[in-house]
């Protein structure tokens, strides 16, 4: 990988983290089509920690609502009356609602960064969870706020983000998808997906920190790759919140398909690589 290829990888990363046409599913394409090994242990950690650029713009973006958040949660465990509060609940929905992800991620971590990697299940999933986002937006009632959340919720969400770790299925969509089938208005399910999305990814980009050092891929790619994919994510969190505010995450699925369709056929003509 030279430096070229990083920065490239940066701004996919960053634009595609948090829209809900998978991040995972697009750098797999775009390192294909670089001609990298997407199986090989330092390229899948690569793609991992230049993820934490993209959380570091999270927690940058929402650090009021986190300081928020943490300070109540710390509220809470030392006073039982304060345990009502949203702050105190929602440090407990975000820890609870994680919990799924990291044992699903560690129990299947081989398969995840094996043959979850194929094109064939990033082509298949852009179309196949296009269906999930559409049916989750014709469910969708929106009638409860970030004040009625529940922990059901957080649990349910947190099953949905599961699902995300096969490439193409997009955790954002998973996971504001879970947040409408629930009930939720939309820009809750939007809030409550970055919420989750800080512990669940930083935790995948240390974990394979190591694997990095050891790869052959430098420090300064790295460097380059997750600060592009920090600019780049701020941006695009930032005009997320907006549009879900005014329309329907359905808006991505004509892309999503027609990228799932492109890769499918390019594998049938047996163009690119399996």
């Amino acid at each position: 990988m030279n430096y070229l290829e990083s920065a490239v990888l940066g701004v996919v990363e960053g634009l595609t983290e948090f829209l809900p046409v998978s991040s995972t599913g697009h750098l797999t394409i775009v390192e294909r089509l670089m001609g990298l090994e997407v199986d090989d242990a330092g390229v899948t950690a690569y793609t991992a920690v230049i993820q934490m650029g993209a959380i570091l713009a999270v927690i940058i973006y929402f650090i009021r609502d986190i300081r928020w958040i943490v300070a109540g949660w710390f509220r809470g465990l030392a006073n039982a009356e304060r345990r009502d509060e949203l702050s105190y609940r929602l440090g407990w929905y975000t820890i609870v609602g994680t919990v799924p992800i990291g044992i699903v991620g560690l129990a299947l971590k081989d398969v995840i960064s094996g043959p979850l990697r194929s094109l064939w299940w990033v082509g298949g999933a852009l179309v196949l969870w296009s269906v999930v986002m559409v049916v989750a937006e014709r469910r969708a009632t929106q009638t409860r706020g970030e004040g009625e959340l529940t922990m059901r919720d957080a649990v349910m969400v947190g099953l949905w983000q599961c699902v995300a770790l096969i490439p193409g299925v997009s955790r954002s969509g998973a996971t504001i998808s879970a947040g409408l089938v629930r009930g939720l208005d939309r820009v809750t399910a939007t809030r409550l997906s970055f919420f989750l999305s800080i512990p669940a990814l930083l935790a995948a980009g240390l974990f394979e920190l190591k694997d990095v050092s050891g790869s052959g891929i430098s420090a300064g790619q790295t460097i380059v790759g997750t600060a592009i994919a920090f600019v780049v994510a701020y941006a695009s969190i930032a005009w997320l919140l907006r549009f879900v505010a005014h329309h329907t995450i359905t808006r991505f699925v004509p892309y999503r398909v027609a990228l799932g369709l492109i890769v499918l056929a390019f594998l049938l003509a047996g163009v690119s690589p399996r």
